[in-house]
């Protein structure tokens, strides 16, 4: 057995127009996967992902979806069953911070938070386990983030419930579906050099962070995603339930 090997398996990768998720998706297609590229607003990024692991011999499939919506999220489920025959693999990747005194956050952004970084993986995940369960194999995957265990972050009060939520969601998937042969899991980053709005981190200087992490670097999307890529394949199986944390020993748990 090759235990990378996702020939034949069907994956959707939420929010993978670009840094993290766009990483993801080419590795999934790299190991042999369809990929199922989704984005909310951004239809550019998303195609030109597309349009990257098709000239690499891929398969793969652009579908634009606000996975915050329900109806949004089954369409995304049914065009991957619709397009390559069946959906293996999920990895709920999109997810917003906000820079917010606990006092000064109304129930409104309370709620567009939760909606955006805790909600989908609910959604996503009732509508691609009957297809996992026809088939009995399955893999969950959602990213996280490492304030979520953390938590030594503040103004971040949202998203450090959402990102925790997240592990627990992931927990109770893998011990529910564990006999249908779905595993669940959260890949958790650190400091990752990605594309963001550096005016969301004004208590996290650059330079400073970098200078923590052992290895004296942000990581790369790239090493994020082949955290996800072994977590999906057959190698990864016998993994549920549990967070990888992939930050430079930033943060040990």
């Amino acid at each position: 057995m090759n235990s990378f090997d996702l020939e034949g398996k069907v994956a959707i990768v939420t929010g993978s127009g670009r840094n993290i998720g766009r990483a993801a998706a080419i590795e999934l297609a790299r190991a042999g996967a369809a990929v199922i590229v989704n984005g909310s607003s951004d239809s550019a990024a998303v195609e030109a992902v597309v349009q990257e692991i098709r000239d690499a011999g891929g398969r793969a499939k652009g579908v634009m979806a606000d996975v915050s919506r329900d109806e949004d999220c089954e369409r995304l489920v049914k065009s991957a069953v619709e397009e390559f025959g069946s959906a293996d693999i999920l990895v709920s990747n999109v997810g917003i911070r906000r820079y917010r005194a606990f006092l000064d956050m109304d129930p409104e952004e309370w709620n567009q938070i939760m909606g955006t970084n805790l909600t989908p993986g609910f959604l996503l995940s009732r509508h691609i386990i009957p297809v996992m369960q026809e088939r009995k194999w399955g893999r969950i995957i959602f990213v996280s983030g490492f304030d979520g265990f953390w938590g030594n972050v503040t103004h971040r009060a949202a998203n450090i419930t959402a990102k925790s939520g997240l592990h627990g969601l992931a927990k109770a998937i893998a011990r529910e579906f564990g006999p249908d042969g779905i595993t669940a899991n959260t890949v958790v980053p650190g400091a990752i050099d990605t594309q963001r709005d550096w005016s969301q981190y004004p208590h996290q200087e650059k330079e400073r962070i970098q200078n923590e992490i052992p290895l004296k670097r942000f990581g790369d999307p790239a090493e994020v995603a082949a955290a996800i890529t072994f977590l999906a394949s057959p190698g990864g199986g016998f993994c549920s339930g549990q967070a990888t944390h992939v930050n430079g020993g930033h943060y040990m748990f």
